[in-house]
């Protein structure tokens, strides 16, 4: 019995080791979405996830932003944001900070973003109030928030 199970655990160990979960790790993309917690219905909390191919929707509408779960969306809805990736503002990398500004502390809601490149995988709350949060971020959250618009239509 003792064999059965070192085996099975040296085949998990070696399995799990291969070069196709690299490059899933390795893979560059973009979460974004917006919350807000003093809301009601479908909206309210809204995630998804872009990568250089295919645009996925989180199922779970999970708040915190700690369950994610994607489905696929059709590739309509790829071709309304797939250039968002490009406006992700590389200063943002910079900031030691993951939380920018108070996100929906006065009842204004956050963006949530994610972003991995080369294996390194940021996440960042982001208020919606553009006053809490420094100048460079602004564009980029007109332009999350647009297509969030655009795919919630």
């Amino acid at each position: 019995m003792k064999k059965i199970c070192l085996a099975l655990c040296l085949i998990g160990l070696f399995t799990s080791c291969d070069d196709e979960n690299d490059t899933v790790n390795s893979q560059e993309y973009l979460v974004f979405g917006h919350f807000y917690g003093m809301c009601v219905g479908e909206a309210c909390v809204q995630t998804f996830k872009l990568t250089e191919s295919q645009l996925l929707k989180d199922k779970e509408k999970d708040y915190s932003g700690e369950n994610l779960h994607f489905v696929a969306l059709e590739d309509e809805k790829f071709e309304l944001v797939k250039d968002l990736i490009n406006d992700f503002p590389q200063q943002l990398l910079t900031e030691k900070e993951t939380f920018l500004g108070c996100p929906d502390c006065a009842d204004g809601g956050g963006l949530f973003i994610q972003y991995s490149n080369n294996g390194n995988v940021r996440t960042w709350r982001i208020d919606q109030v553009k006053s809490n949060v420094p100048d460079y971020l602004h564009g980029f959250m007109d332009r999350v928030n647009a297509k969030i618009a655009l795919l919630l239509e």
